[in-house]
This record gives structure tokens, C-alpha cells and sequence, in this order.
């Protein structure tokens, strides 16, 4: 059964779409200086190697946006055509040179609004409708040359909101809150929908996994309510590294991808980016809603398994690991067994010492197997239904 998932619109980025029915693209981030044009482009290839179809590039400045050009030849010139994205946290300036060289820029609310002001710091200021109503009128003169320049060439738009990079007027009116977060992006949305520019995709992201989870959720609500179907970014930012970064990112992005949200993710972790890439697709395949890899199933092992079924579950991974999108099970009795792997495609069931059950789907198909030629009856059963293939070695 195909999970539910939110409706998005498709935008195009470059070559590879994003949105509506489209899989659920991965991206990365390089690390590298923007400057030194080999080193990205290097760092780039790894990721895109390793998965990635999206590559970000932090462009904290006027050169580093003007060296996204080189950066995109050498690609091209190594014969990878996988769409750039520019990550612009500050001058608005710079999203207006990026724009024009790759295929998304990502661009942040907070760097849209008028922070010189003295008056604007007085308690109650972004109360008063009419200071609030006057600047989003002032953002909309400031981001609309960035909307001509993206219409011109094709550019897709990430309205990016940080949880912690809110305005000052949002932050006043809403607090550092999901509600908060919503309306900073959606308030941008509004007035590229004002330009009649669709070709926009909106991300919430926090370190706090629970108000990045809310976020989206509420931007969802939102979106609907308004008739809205952007697509949707996710990721925890700031993760952190190691096995807490991993689960980190794998609670927050997994919860709203089991809700049926999102349509692309990045796992921040402070880690070289193309190690991020496996955990992103070890959660699109955990969640059911890409699937990369043969999915194992398998029980812990009690003291009702008598074979030992880590041993078995390696060897059946190391025949089958090459058989994307099947389900294999592992399961050490048949107490609980075959009820607990309903929808594996292929079950490997202890039946007593030294024999086995095999299974396909909830049919048993093969009774009380020696255990020694078990792995290969159940690779022969795989065979007989059309679902094998042969390993290929690329080596």
C-alpha cells in the first residue's frame, strides 16, 4: 500500500522535478570554501556519487556567488548535470547573482526586513498594523527584482524559515514559535504569489526536533486553509554528529514523512555531507515512502529460537541484499513469527531445531527444511516466483 502523502504542486529544479508524484529527492550541503572552485567541485561529485540530487553550496558572500558559475562548469565539464542550490543567509544581494547561474536559491525572511531603524526596537512597534502592513509592502519592492531575475531563468525559490533567525516584527507579534515560523514563510509566499511566482518550495527547520515537527505540520494546515501546495524541505538542523544526529534526524524528518509530508530531505549532521546521504535514504526506506534497498524484517531472538538467527540473518542479507524493494523476514519461531512479518514478501521461520518454515507472504511453502540447505531452498523459492535477480559485480 502506497502511503498518503500531501499534494504538492511540481516544481522543475533543472532536471530533476520535485513535488506531486515525483520520488522524494535527497540533497546535501557542501562544507568546502565557495571560493575554491576544485575542492567544492570535488566534495560535490562525492555526494552526488553517493546519492545526492541536489547539490547546496553556502554562498555567504558577492565572490562566492559569482564563483557558482565556475563551480557549475566544472561540473558540466566532468559530465554531472545535478542541479545547484545557492544558500544565501544574508545579503539579499547575493540571491540576485545566484539566480541567475543555478537552478534554486534558498533565501531566509529574516534577511528581507529592515533592521536600521531605531524605532522599530520600541516595545509594541509591530503591534501597530500600520508598521506591520508597511514593511511587508517594503519587503515586497525588496525581493521582487529577485523574483524577475528567477522568472527570467527558470529559478526555484526556498522560502527557508530557522527557528532561530526570526524577524524582530515576527518575533513580536507571534514569539519564537511554530506559529511564528509558519508566518514568516507564508507572508513571503503571499507576495511572490502577489508577482504571480509559484515556482517556490518552503522549509521549517529548528534543532528542537518537536517545533520542527509542529511547524510542519501547522504550515500544512496552513496551506490548506489557504489553498496552498507548495513543497515541502525537511531536516533538523544542527543535528549534531554520530548517533545523535542520526536519530535526531530520523524522528524529525520520519514523523512528517510517515504523516505524508515533505518532498525533499537533508540530514544535517557534522559530518562530511556524502555521509549524510545514507541516512537520508535509510529513512525514506524506513518510512516506507522510497524504497532503495531490500528491507530485512526480523525478530530480537528469545529463548524460543534455536538457531542463531543473527548468524542466519547476515548470511540471507549477504544472498539478497541486491534484491531492492522486497521484504525478506527473519524470524526465529513460528509462535510469533509469521504473524509478526505480514508483509514480507518471503519468510525464513525456525520450526524447531534445525529445521525451517518457508514462506511466501503468509503462505507456508516449504515444511521443516534442514537448516543446513535452508538459505538455499529459500533462494531457489525466490527464483521460482520471478523476484530474483543476479548480483551484478561492478568491481
Amino acid at each position: 500500500m502506497t502511503p498518503f502523502r500531501f499534494p504538492t504542486r511540481i516544481v522543475n529544479i533543472g532536471t530533476v522535478p520535485l513535488g506531486g508524484h515525483h520520488p522524494i529527492r535527497v540533497q546535501s550541503m557542501t562544507n568546502t570554501n565557495t571560493l575554491d572552485t576544485d575542492a567544492t567541485v570535488a566534495q560535490a561529485i562525492r555526494m552526488i556519487e553517493a546519492g545526492c540530487e541536489y547539490v547546496r553550496i553556502a554562498v555567504p558572500g558577492i565572490m562566492e556567488a559569482k564563483n557558482l558559475r565556475n563551480i557549475k562548469t566544472g561540473l558540466q565539464k566532468r559530465g554531472y548535470q545535478t542541479p545547484l542550490i545557492a544558500d544565501v543567509h544574508f545579503n539579499p544581494g547575493i540571491a540576485k547573482i545566484a539566480a541567475a547561474i543555478v537552478e534554486k536559491v534558498r533565501i531566509n525572511p529574516g534577511n528581507y526586513v529592515d533592521k536600521n531603524k531605531k524605532s522599530m526596537l520600541d516595545a509594541g512597534y509591530w503591534m501597530l498594523d500600520k508598521n506591520y502592513d508597511h514593511e511587508l509592502d517594503e519587503i515586497a519592492k525588496r525581493i521582487a527584482p529577485l523574483i524577475s531575475i528567477c522568472k527570467e531563468h527558470g529559478t526555484v525559490i526556498r522560502i527557508g524559515t530557522n527557528h532561530g533567525s526570526l524577524s524582530d516584527r515576527i518575533m513580536e507579534r507571534y514569539g519564537d514559535t511554530p506559529e511564528g515560523m509558519v508566518e514568516s514563510a507564508l507572508e513571503f509566499v503571499r507576495i511572490c504569489r502577489g508577482f504571480d511566482f509559484h515556482d517556490l518550495v518552503l522549509g521549517m527547520k529548528a534543532s528542537n526536533v518537536r517545533v520542527m515537527i509542529a511547524a510542519n505540520r501547522l504550515l500544512v494546515e496552513r496551506m490548506k486553509e489557504e489553498q496552498m501546495n507548495y513543497p515541502i524541505h525537511l531536516g533538523v538542523t544542527e543535528a549534531g554528529s554520530g548517533e545523535d544526529g542520526r536519530i535526531k534526524s530520523a524522528i524529525g524528518i520520519g514523523s512528517l514523512l510517515a504523516d505524508g509530508i515533505g518532498d525533499t530531505i537533508r540530514v544535517s549532521i557534522t559530518e562530511d555531507p556524502e555521509f549524510e546521504i545514507p541516512v537520508a535514504y535509510g529513512i525514506l526506506q524506513a518510512t516506507g515512502v522510497r524504497i532503495t534497498k531490500t528491507e530485512f524484517i526480523s525478530c530480537p531472538s528469545c529463548a524460543r529460537t534455536l538457531f542463531n538467527i543473527q548468524d542466519v540473518l547476515e548470511k540471507v542479507k549477504a544472498r539478497t541484499r541486491h534484491l531492492t524493494g522486497l521484504k525478506i523476514a527473519v524470524m526465529g519461531c513460528i509462535v510469533n513469527g509469521p504473524g509478526e512479518m505480514p508483509d514480507a514478501d518471503y519468510g525464513y521461520v525456525g520450526a524447531g531445531k534445525g529445521k525451517v518454515m518457508l514462506y511466501k507472504r503468509q503462505e507456508l511453502v516449504k515444511k521443516n527444511v534442514d537448516e543446513a540447505v535452508a538459505l538455499e531452498e529459500l533462494i531457489e523459492l525466490i527464483k521460482e516466483n520471478g523476484d530474483w535477480k543476479e548480483l551484478i559485480d561492478n568491481g
